[in-house]
């Protein structure tokens, strides 16, 4: 049998214990330990990227959850470290009635995420004075993740990573999001209300500062809306959100 053949019955087994693939390398009692030795791997990668919801979910639903994953997604990256990524699309398939279990493995996974981005300077609250306010266009920082919620999946996380006793699970008032970002060496989280996740997407996508006030302005009047945005900005210079204003 050639490399290239034998590679590839040895992944059709690992992957799918495939029995034609088994026959035609032999039948071996090894292959068994090779399976599973394959699957503690991926078990193990899935526990170390997802700790909070392995407590959430207790140990034994978390292993059937992981098992049906591995068995549905075989590893595709080069390193274990992103086999994670589609984990929390298998909790919401498995958990459709619990949706802060599926919310929960998504801010885990974008914690993890933050730490793999350069680190860029935050915009100085001292620069703002030089700022065209009408036409001014936000960079965030790279490190940013925005995730919509609908439940309190964000104090669930933090109960459990302080080992305190997690609330119970409910719903929000109305759908919102997690902003979550890397503060140094910290992972860093707030939920926000709609409007707020809103702004901040219109302003990724380039719109311009007056542009925001004006429309803010026709829905909420210019003294709420003067307040409500100036309380936004305000939350993104204190959380080093920003990384330029042009």
């Amino acid at each position: 049998m050639r490399l290239a053949a034998l590679q590839a019955d040895f992944g059709r087994w690992l992957q799918g214990e495939c029995p034609d693939a088994a026959t035609r390398l032999g039948d071996d009692p090894g292959l068994d330990v090779y399976l599973n030795n394959y699957r503690s791997q991926l078990v193990a990668a899935l526990e170390s990227s997802f700790p909070q919801l392995q407590r959430w979910l207790g140990e034994t639903a978390f292993l059937a959850a992981a098992a049906r994953h591995i068995e549905a997604s075989p590893p595709s990256a080069w390193t274990l470290d992103a086999y994670g990524e589609d984990f929390p699309a298998t909790i919401a398939a498995l958990y459709p009635d619990d949706a802060e279990c599926a919310e929960l493995a998504r801010i885990e996974w974008a914690l993890a995420a933050a730490f793999t981005t350069p680190d860029i300077a935050p915009f100085l609250v001292e620069a703002l004075g030089a700022v065209e306010w009408e036409t001014a266009r936000f960079a965030f920082v790279p490190n940013l993740a925005m995730l919509p919620v609908k439940t309190n999946a964000a104090a669930l996380w933090q109960a459990l990573v302080d080992g305190t006793v997690p609330p119970a699970a409910q719903r929000l008032p109305a759908p919102g999001a997690v902003l979550l970002w890397r503060d140094g060496f910290n992972p860093s989280f707030r939920t926000i209300e709609q409007a707020e996740a809103t702004a901040i997407l219109q302003l990724e996508a380039g719109m311009q500062f007056g542009a925001l006030c004006t429309a803010l302005a026709e829905e909420h009047g210019e003294a709420a809306s003067a307040a409500i945005v100036g309380g936004w900005l305000g939350a993104w210079l204190r959380d080093g959100l920003l990384a330029a204003l042009h």
